[in-house]
This record gives structure tokens, sequence and C-alpha cells, in this order.
């Protein structure tokens, strides 16, 4: 497998780098993490009209670009590194999977055009608990005049209160799973947002009272959805690796340039040996990272695939939890190691370190704790054993 980008790929990471560098500078996300949406919406309709990132990994016959996975992880890298505020991960890499690898064609027809445009921002919608679903009870769906009443909560949900449509996870009585795509104004949705410990990342609780669905609306019509919630689940959680490990990288770069200048004993703290060596120890975190979440990517974008191979099922789960335990731990440490290089000024407001350690904290507990992929990942190796 090649990880060496192509001509093609490297023009959308420079192009990410160029745009991100001036539309979300520490500037820009300090006064997006402070607005009542959360994100500003002019540089989000640039990405969306102009940029067409939303776009990329959307087939041409639904209006979207018809790329990979991996050029989405390029562009992911690239938005940790700037921190950029905007719900693209909810939209493009939770809604979107979902909708493609769903079984209802009209509702691809209906929905992802707008998702490609930008016009429309999406999200998943799941009851979690001890980082996962299984465990966890999610909302009811109860038969009623040829479709179904949801009823119950979810918490924490990404971008949820600015999302236009709402992917909803709920449960039949016999005990099987269904999504459903809602638009966000229907009767019987109430939405308030969360206060959060990353103001880059809005989270939201939704409430569901008499929801009425119909069968044109489930993503998997009579079958189980719990196999769709998953592989989405764990396409979002490669995403996020993604863009953790371009924050990691960020944090070493905004370290390296805070220890090049910073004077002790009349030189420069970065000539001291212990100093290059924490540094060393983080560049090998990141590049560790960095090939695990390039290859998860690889496996997502197979499975993503019109004609994806049905066995690389068992290897995405794999590849999902690697990445994100991976990455995440990176991620803490590089935050954390960014900081204490600082000298404690890096979590004073005017230093942008606290931003980035507030986000991966968050993203460390977003789709799954490292130990949680850890376990889940032995189970899976204990299962394969003959």
């Amino acid at each position: 497998m090649d990880f060496a980008f192509n001509e093609e790929q490297l023009m959308i990471q420079e192009t990410a780098a160029g745009f991100l560098g001036k539309a979300s500078d520490s500037a820009a996300v300090r006064t997006a993490m402070e607005s009542a949406l959360g994100y500003d919406a002019q540089v989000w309709q640039q990405i969306g009209q102009e940029l067409y990132w939303p776009a990329l990994m959307i087939p041409e016959a639904y209006g979207g670009v018809g790329m990979g996975f991996v050029e989405q992880a390029i562009l992911l890298e690239q938005m940790g590194r700037h921190l950029l505020c905007a719900p693209f991960l909810s939209s493009a890499c939770l809604a979107t999977p979902a909708l493609l690898l769903g079984d209802s064609e009209p509702l691809r027809e209906t929905w992802l055009p707008e998702l490609a445009a930008g016009t429309l921002t999406a999200t998943l919608a799941f009851g979690q608990e001890r980082n996962g679903w299984r465990a966890s009870r999610q909302p009811s769906a109860r038969p009623d005049a040829g479709g179904w009443r949801l009823d119950g909560e979810y918490d924490a949900v990404l971008d949820g209160a600015s999302a236009d449509l709402l992917i909803l996870t709920a449960e039949h009585e016999d005990g099987r799973l269904a999504l459903f795509a809602v638009p966000a104004n229907q009767a019987g949705i109430e939405r308030s947002a969360l206060p959060t410990l990353d103001q880059t990342r809005r989270l939201a609780r939704i409430r569901l009272t008499n929801v009425t669905v119909a069968p044109e609306q489930s993503l998997t019509l009579d079958q189980d959805a719990a196999a769709l919630l998953e592989k989405t689940l764990q396409i979002g959680a490669i995403a996020l690796a993604c863009e953790q490990t371009g924050a990691a990288q960020r944090c070493l770069d905004l370290t390296l340039a805070y220890i090049g200048e910073r004077q002790q004993f009349n030189r420069p703290i970065a000539s001291f040996q212990a100093i290059k060596h924490r540094c060393a120890d983080l560049m090998l975190h990141i590049e560790n990272s960095r090939s695990v979440a390039y290859y998860a990517a690889c496996i997502a974008q197979q499975v993503l695939a019109p004609d994806g191979d049905p066995q690389l099922k068992a290897e995405l789960s794999e590849a999902a939890a690697i990445a994100k335990s991976e990455a995440s731990e990176a991620f803490m440490l590089c935050a954390g190691e960014s900081i204490q290089l600082h000298g404690g000024v890096g979590f004073t407001w005017e230093y942008d370190p606290h931003l980035y350690f507030k986000r991966a904290r968050a993203s460390e507990q977003l789709l799954g704790t490292p130990a949680w992929h850890r376990e889940r990942l032995a189970a899976l190796i204990l299962e394969s054993r003959p």
C-alpha cells in the first residue's frame, strides 16, 4: 500500500493549508467559538460552495466530486492543525457515510446533493453509555399509522443544535435498531446546546416527543441498522483520528517555535538535550498516529466504495480502534507537553496551546476513549483465533 501522496493529493493539502491558515487562524478561531452558531457561516459557505470540501467523497451522481476518504483525511488533518470551527466532522464524516452506506436510494437522492453543495448540515444522533452505543438504550420507535413514533433523548450530539438534518437512531420493540433521516425542524424535536470543555466544538441534547417518521425516512428499510451504525461510527472515529493527528503536529510546531526563541542561561532552551529528547518523543508519537490514521483511511475508502469488499468489515473495526487510540494519546501527550514546554504560559488565554489541550481532552472522549478502543481490539483479536 503506497502512502505517498500523488500530485492531486498534494494540491489538496496545499490548498487546505493556505485557506485555513487565513480563515482559521488564532483570531478567527476565538471569534467563531464565541459566536452563537459556533462557527463562521461565511467560512462554511466558502468551504461548501467554493472549495467543495463536503462534496469531496460524495459520488458525482449525487452532485459530489467523487473522490475518496483518503483525500478527505488530508483535509481533516489540516482542519485539526488549524482547529477549524465548522460542522464538517458531523456532516461529512458521520451523516454522509450513514447515507452512503444505507439501503435507501431515495434518501441519498434527496439529501446528498444538498450536503455536497454545503447548503445543508447534518449530524448523527445515538444514545451512548460508557463510550459505546451497544450498552445504551436508544430512543424507542413505536409502530403508528404505517410509520413510527419516536420518543427518547440523546446526550452530547455533535453539532446537534445547529444541524439541519438529523440521522436519528431508534430501537424497535423487538430490539432491532433503525436509522431515520429527519429534518431538525420537525414537530416534537427539542434541541438545547450544552456547555463544553472544548469551546471550538459544539454539543447538544436532543429530546424526541412523539416524532412521526415514515417508512421512506428509514436508511435501512426493514433491516436491523446495528451494522450500519457500527460502520458509520468506525468511519467517524477514523476521521477524528486524522484530525487529531494534524492537531498533534500543530502542538509540536507551536512548541518548537517557542523553545527556539525562549532564552535560558543565555541560550535557547531548544538547545538543551532534555528538551530535544522530549520533542523527539512527541515526533515519534505523531508519526505513529499519522501512519495508522492513513492506513485506516485507506480501509475506510474501500468500505465506502460502491463495490466495497464486505470482507473488510473486521479490518475496518481493527483499523478504527488502532487509529483512534493512537491518535487520541498522541494528541493528548503533545498538547500537555506543549503547555509544559511553554513554561506555563501556554495555559493563559493569550497563547493557543490551551485551546489545543481542551480539544485534545474532549476529542479523547468523543467516539470512544483509547482504553475502550483497545478493549474492542483485544476482543476482535481473540474472536479471530481458531
